[in-house]
Protein backbone atom coordinates (compact mmCIF):
# COMPACT_ATOMS: atom_id res chain seq x y z
CA UNK A 1 0.00 0.00 0.00
CA UNK A 2 1.35 3.28 -1.15
CA UNK A 3 1.23 6.38 2.13
CA UNK A 4 2.18 9.78 1.23
CA UNK A 5 3.58 12.15 3.76
CA UNK A 6 1.06 15.28 4.45
CA UNK A 7 4.00 17.91 3.67
CA UNK A 8 4.77 19.57 0.26
CA UNK A 9 7.37 21.15 -1.39
CA UNK A 10 7.37 24.36 -3.32
CA UNK A 11 7.54 23.48 -7.11
CA UNK A 12 7.46 26.53 -8.79
CA UNK A 13 4.05 27.64 -8.83
CA UNK A 14 2.86 24.13 -8.15
CA UNK A 15 2.86 21.89 -4.74
CA UNK A 16 4.05 18.51 -4.91
CA UNK A 17 3.01 15.85 -2.22
CA UNK A 18 5.88 14.19 -1.16
CA UNK A 19 6.10 10.46 0.05
CA UNK A 20 7.27 9.65 3.57
CA UNK A 21 6.53 6.23 4.07
CA UNK A 22 7.55 2.63 2.69
CA UNK A 23 6.61 1.28 -0.64
CA UNK A 24 7.33 -2.11 -1.27
CA UNK A 25 8.43 -3.67 -4.55
CA UNK A 26 5.80 -6.02 -6.26
CA UNK A 27 6.70 -9.58 -7.14
CA UNK A 28 8.19 -10.26 -10.43
CA UNK A 29 6.30 -13.41 -11.72
CA UNK A 30 7.78 -16.37 -13.02
CA UNK A 31 7.27 -16.67 -17.25
CA UNK A 32 4.43 -19.28 -18.21
CA UNK A 33 1.95 -18.53 -14.93
CA UNK A 34 -0.97 -17.59 -15.49
CA UNK A 35 0.03 -14.19 -13.60
CA UNK A 36 1.66 -13.22 -16.85
CA UNK A 37 -0.10 -14.55 -19.30
CA UNK A 38 -0.10 -12.50 -22.95
CA UNK A 39 2.64 -10.06 -21.43
CA UNK A 40 4.68 -10.80 -24.41
CA UNK A 41 1.54 -9.44 -26.88
CA UNK A 42 2.30 -6.27 -27.61
CA UNK A 43 6.10 -3.99 -27.04
CA UNK A 44 8.41 -5.71 -24.97
CA UNK A 45 11.43 -4.56 -23.02
CA UNK A 46 13.82 -7.28 -22.42
CA UNK A 47 15.66 -6.63 -19.33
CA UNK A 48 19.21 -8.74 -17.56
CA UNK A 49 18.21 -9.92 -14.02
CA UNK A 50 20.87 -9.23 -11.90
CA UNK A 51 21.69 -10.92 -8.42
CA UNK A 52 21.93 -8.75 -5.74
CA UNK A 53 19.60 -7.66 -3.75
CA UNK A 54 16.46 -6.14 -3.74
CA UNK A 55 16.16 -2.00 -2.66
CA UNK A 56 14.94 1.16 -3.01
CA UNK A 57 15.57 5.48 -2.28
CA UNK A 58 13.04 8.14 -1.81
CA UNK A 59 12.82 11.31 -0.25
CA UNK A 60 10.43 13.71 2.24
CA UNK A 61 10.90 17.02 2.93
CA UNK A 62 11.00 18.72 6.17
CA UNK A 63 9.47 22.31 7.02
CA UNK A 64 12.72 24.36 5.94
CA UNK A 65 12.23 22.28 2.54
CA UNK A 66 15.05 19.91 3.13
CA UNK A 67 15.31 17.05 1.10
CA UNK A 68 15.31 13.48 3.80
CA UNK A 69 16.76 10.35 1.71
CA UNK A 70 15.14 7.04 3.19
CA UNK A 71 15.99 3.58 1.73
CA UNK A 72 14.73 0.54 1.66
CA UNK A 73 15.09 -3.20 1.24
CA UNK A 74 12.63 -5.99 -0.06
CA UNK A 75 10.51 -5.81 2.95
CA UNK A 76 11.29 -3.05 5.45
CA UNK A 77 12.63 0.66 5.76
CA UNK A 78 16.45 0.66 6.75
CA UNK A 79 18.33 2.71 8.92
CA UNK A 80 22.05 3.08 9.61
CA UNK A 81 21.61 0.30 12.54
CA UNK A 82 19.59 -1.67 10.57
CA UNK A 83 20.92 -1.27 7.09
CA UNK A 84 21.18 -3.63 4.71
CA UNK A 85 24.68 -4.32 3.11
CA UNK A 86 25.70 -0.64 3.83
CA UNK A 87 23.01 0.70 1.47
CA UNK A 88 21.02 3.15 3.47
CA UNK A 89 24.71 4.17 4.52
CA UNK A 90 26.13 4.43 0.79
CA UNK A 91 22.68 6.42 -0.05
CA UNK A 92 23.31 9.19 2.14
CA UNK A 93 26.60 9.98 0.77
CA UNK A 94 25.64 10.39 -2.94
CA UNK A 95 25.07 13.93 -4.04
CA UNK A 96 23.48 12.65 -7.55
CA UNK A 97 21.05 10.91 -5.82
CA UNK A 98 20.06 13.91 -3.50
CA UNK A 99 19.75 16.22 -6.14
CA UNK A 100 17.61 13.69 -8.35
CA UNK A 101 15.09 13.70 -5.56
CA UNK A 102 15.48 17.85 -5.18
CA UNK A 103 13.97 18.20 -8.28
CA UNK A 104 12.11 14.53 -8.51
CA UNK A 105 10.44 14.46 -4.66
CA UNK A 106 7.45 12.43 -5.87
CA UNK A 107 9.51 9.33 -7.38
CA UNK A 108 10.69 6.06 -5.89
CA UNK A 109 13.88 4.70 -7.79
CA UNK A 110 13.83 0.73 -7.23
CA UNK A 111 16.74 -1.19 -7.99
CA UNK A 112 19.43 -3.37 -7.49
CA UNK A 113 22.18 -3.06 -4.68
CA UNK A 114 24.93 -5.26 -5.96
CA UNK A 115 26.56 -6.96 -3.13
CA UNK A 116 27.51 -10.41 -3.35
CA UNK A 117 25.00 -12.97 -3.38
CA UNK A 118 24.82 -16.37 -5.39
CA UNK A 119 26.15 -15.09 -8.42
CA UNK A 120 30.26 -14.34 -8.19
CA UNK A 121 31.44 -13.50 -11.54
CA UNK A 122 30.33 -9.62 -11.62
CA UNK A 123 33.12 -7.45 -12.66
CA UNK A 124 35.10 -6.10 -9.87
CA UNK A 125 33.65 -2.32 -10.53
CA UNK A 126 30.69 -3.65 -10.59
CA UNK A 127 29.93 -4.19 -7.22
CA UNK A 128 28.93 -1.56 -4.27
CA UNK A 129 26.62 0.28 -6.34
CA UNK A 130 23.26 0.93 -7.01
CA UNK A 131 21.65 0.05 -10.02
CA UNK A 132 18.22 1.05 -11.08
CA UNK A 133 15.04 -1.26 -12.35
CA UNK A 134 12.06 0.42 -12.00
CA UNK A 135 11.06 4.46 -11.37
CA UNK A 136 7.95 4.75 -9.83
CA UNK A 137 5.59 8.17 -9.62
CA UNK A 138 2.13 8.62 -8.14
CA UNK A 139 1.35 4.74 -8.15
CA UNK A 140 2.49 4.36 -11.93
CA UNK A 141 5.94 2.73 -13.44
CA UNK A 142 7.24 5.18 -15.85
CA UNK A 143 8.50 3.48 -19.28
CA UNK A 144 12.43 2.92 -19.86
CA UNK A 145 12.20 5.55 -22.67
CA UNK A 146 10.79 7.86 -20.31
CA UNK A 147 13.10 7.54 -17.15
CA UNK A 148 15.87 6.81 -18.85
CA UNK A 149 17.20 10.42 -19.54
CA UNK A 150 15.81 11.64 -16.14
CA UNK A 151 18.51 9.55 -14.51
CA UNK A 152 20.93 10.26 -17.53
CA UNK A 153 20.77 13.95 -16.15
CA UNK A 154 21.89 12.50 -12.83
CA UNK A 155 24.34 10.35 -13.85
CA UNK A 156 22.44 7.49 -11.79
CA UNK A 157 23.17 3.98 -13.22
CA UNK A 158 20.48 1.91 -14.17
CA UNK A 159 20.10 -1.49 -16.18
CA UNK A 160 19.81 -0.82 -19.72
CA UNK A 161 17.19 -3.30 -21.95
CA UNK A 162 19.07 -6.07 -23.94
CA UNK A 163 16.33 -5.57 -27.07
CA UNK A 164 12.97 -3.80 -27.31
CA UNK A 165 10.64 -6.57 -29.52
CA UNK A 166 7.41 -6.85 -30.49
CA UNK A 167 5.32 -9.72 -29.85
CA UNK A 168 8.37 -12.19 -28.99
CA UNK A 169 8.19 -16.02 -29.01
CA UNK A 170 8.49 -17.89 -26.40
CA UNK A 171 11.93 -19.09 -28.49
CA UNK A 172 13.52 -15.73 -28.64
CA UNK A 173 13.20 -15.00 -25.20
CA UNK A 174 14.86 -18.06 -24.27
CA UNK A 175 17.16 -16.80 -27.02
CA UNK A 176 18.11 -14.01 -24.83
CA UNK A 177 18.83 -15.47 -21.75
CA UNK A 178 22.50 -15.99 -23.54
CA UNK A 179 22.33 -12.00 -24.30
CA UNK A 180 22.87 -10.81 -20.34
CA UNK A 181 26.31 -9.86 -20.61
CA UNK A 182 25.32 -6.98 -18.50
CA UNK A 183 28.40 -6.63 -15.27
CA UNK A 184 29.80 -9.79 -15.92
CA UNK A 185 33.87 -10.30 -16.33
CA UNK A 186 34.81 -11.62 -19.82
CA UNK A 187 34.69 -14.92 -20.53
CA UNK A 188 33.10 -15.64 -17.37
CA UNK A 189 29.16 -16.79 -18.86
CA UNK A 190 26.17 -15.14 -18.65
CA UNK A 191 24.01 -13.55 -15.75
CA UNK A 192 21.22 -14.39 -13.67
CA UNK A 193 18.22 -14.12 -16.80
CA UNK A 194 16.04 -12.04 -17.92
CA UNK A 195 12.82 -10.01 -16.71
CA UNK A 196 10.29 -8.69 -19.59
CA UNK A 197 8.40 -5.74 -18.56
CA UNK A 198 5.38 -4.57 -21.63
CA UNK A 199 4.61 -1.45 -19.92
CA UNK A 200 0.78 -1.41 -21.38
CA UNK A 201 0.15 -4.72 -19.97
CA UNK A 202 -2.05 -5.64 -16.89
CA UNK A 203 -2.97 -9.15 -16.30
CA UNK A 204 -6.60 -10.43 -16.36
CA UNK A 205 -6.36 -9.68 -12.40
CA UNK A 206 -5.83 -5.89 -13.25
CA UNK A 207 -2.60 -5.73 -12.36
CA UNK A 208 0.05 -4.03 -13.98
CA UNK A 209 2.98 -6.97 -13.35
CA UNK A 210 6.89 -8.06 -15.06
CA UNK A 211 7.86 -11.78 -15.93
CA UNK A 212 11.29 -13.52 -15.42
CA UNK A 213 13.24 -16.31 -16.92
CA UNK A 214 15.94 -17.79 -14.71
CA UNK A 215 18.65 -19.21 -16.21
CA UNK A 216 21.00 -21.01 -13.55
CA UNK A 217 24.10 -21.77 -15.71
CA UNK A 218 25.85 -18.53 -16.63
CA UNK A 219 27.70 -16.49 -19.43
CA UNK A 220 29.59 -12.86 -19.99
CA UNK A 221 30.91 -9.29 -20.41
CA UNK A 222 31.21 -6.12 -18.19
CA UNK A 223 29.27 -3.42 -21.04
CA UNK A 224 26.14 -1.16 -21.11
CA UNK A 225 25.38 -1.95 -24.38
CA UNK A 226 22.81 0.00 -26.36
CA UNK A 227 19.62 -1.85 -26.50
CA UNK A 228 18.19 -2.71 -29.71
CA UNK A 229 14.32 -2.79 -31.67
CA UNK A 230 14.18 -5.85 -33.17
CA UNK A 231 11.30 -6.60 -35.65
CA UNK A 232 10.27 -10.45 -34.52
CA UNK A 233 9.37 -12.63 -37.84
CA UNK A 234 5.80 -12.55 -37.38
CA UNK A 235 3.71 -15.86 -36.12
CA UNK A 236 1.26 -17.99 -37.90
CA UNK A 237 -1.75 -16.38 -35.40
CA UNK A 238 -0.55 -12.99 -36.02
CA UNK A 239 -0.50 -13.04 -39.46
CA UNK A 240 -3.93 -14.28 -39.18
CA UNK A 241 -5.14 -11.93 -36.96
CA UNK A 242 -3.89 -9.15 -38.93
CA UNK A 243 -5.43 -10.08 -42.38
CA UNK A 244 -8.97 -11.01 -41.16
CA UNK A 245 -9.87 -9.25 -38.01
CA UNK A 246 -10.29 -6.14 -39.63
CA UNK A 247 -11.61 -2.50 -38.40
CA UNK A 248 -14.80 -3.75 -40.49
CA UNK A 249 -15.78 -6.70 -38.24
CA UNK A 250 -14.97 -5.01 -35.35
CA UNK A 251 -16.91 -1.87 -35.84
CA UNK A 252 -19.70 -3.97 -37.20
CA UNK A 253 -19.86 -6.49 -34.52
CA UNK A 254 -19.53 -3.12 -32.00
CA UNK A 255 -22.34 -1.42 -33.80
CA UNK A 256 -24.65 -4.62 -33.15
CA UNK A 257 -24.33 -4.37 -29.65
CA UNK A 258 -24.54 -0.79 -29.12
CA UNK A 259 -28.17 -1.05 -31.37
CA UNK A 260 -29.49 -4.03 -29.53
CA UNK A 261 -28.95 -2.35 -26.04
CA UNK A 262 -29.58 0.91 -27.14
CA UNK A 263 -26.22 2.16 -26.26
CA UNK A 264 -23.01 1.11 -24.99
CA UNK A 265 -21.04 -0.08 -21.50
CA UNK A 266 -18.03 -1.92 -20.30
CA UNK A 267 -19.95 -4.91 -19.19
CA UNK A 268 -20.04 -5.50 -22.84
CA UNK A 269 -16.66 -5.90 -23.17
CA UNK A 270 -16.28 -9.86 -23.23
CA UNK A 271 -19.29 -10.82 -25.42
CA UNK A 272 -17.20 -8.05 -28.09
CA UNK A 273 -14.10 -10.03 -27.63
CA UNK A 274 -15.76 -13.25 -27.67
CA UNK A 275 -18.47 -12.25 -30.80
CA UNK A 276 -15.38 -11.28 -32.99
CA UNK A 277 -13.20 -14.50 -31.95
CA UNK A 278 -15.82 -16.74 -32.95
CA UNK A 279 -16.47 -14.76 -36.24
CA UNK A 280 -12.97 -15.32 -36.82
CA UNK A 281 -13.14 -19.44 -36.28
CA UNK A 282 -16.18 -19.82 -37.71
CA UNK A 283 -16.01 -17.75 -41.12
CA UNK A 284 -12.43 -18.00 -41.57
CA UNK A 285 -10.52 -20.79 -40.87
CA UNK A 286 -11.08 -22.48 -44.03
CA UNK A 287 -9.37 -19.59 -45.94
CA UNK A 288 -6.80 -19.65 -43.40
CA UNK A 289 -6.08 -22.89 -43.94
CA UNK A 290 -5.91 -22.76 -47.31
CA UNK A 291 -3.81 -19.41 -47.36
CA UNK A 292 -1.15 -20.35 -44.70
CA UNK A 293 -1.46 -24.45 -45.81
CA UNK A 294 -2.62 -26.01 -43.09
CA UNK A 295 -0.44 -24.15 -40.19
CA UNK A 296 -0.22 -25.35 -36.43
CA UNK A 297 -1.74 -22.79 -34.93
CA UNK A 298 -1.95 -22.20 -31.33
CA UNK A 299 -5.41 -21.33 -30.64
CA UNK A 300 -4.77 -19.97 -27.43
CA UNK A 301 -2.16 -17.54 -28.53
CA UNK A 302 -4.75 -17.06 -31.68
CA UNK A 303 -7.45 -16.07 -29.15
CA UNK A 304 -4.97 -13.52 -27.06
CA UNK A 305 -3.87 -11.77 -30.59
CA UNK A 306 -7.38 -11.11 -31.52
CA UNK A 307 -8.06 -9.66 -27.91
CA UNK A 308 -4.71 -7.63 -28.82
CA UNK A 309 -5.80 -6.32 -32.24
CA UNK A 310 -9.75 -4.98 -30.85
CA UNK A 311 -8.03 -3.11 -28.50
CA UNK A 312 -5.88 -1.47 -31.26
CA UNK A 313 -8.89 -0.61 -33.30
CA UNK A 314 -10.91 0.25 -30.64
CA UNK A 315 -8.86 1.44 -27.64
CA UNK A 316 -11.40 3.70 -26.16
CA UNK A 317 -13.05 0.83 -25.03
CA UNK A 318 -10.57 -0.17 -22.80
Amino acid sequence: MRIFGGRHLSDGNKLCMVMSDFVKYQHIERFGTIEVEGICLGECFIFPKIDGTNSSVWCDVDNKYEISLFAGSRKRELAITDDNHGFYEWVLNQDNIRRFFVKNPSYILFGEWLVPHTLKTYADTAWNKFYVFDVWKNGVYLPYNKYQSILDEFDIDYIPPIAIIKNPSNERLIGFLDKNTFLIKDGYGVGEGIVIKNYNYKNKFGRQTWAKIVKNDFKTKHNKNESTIIKEKKSIEEAIVNKYVTNILVEKEYSKIVSENNGWSSVFIPRLLNTIYYCLIKEESWNFIKEFKNPIIDYKRLNLMTILKIKEIKPELF
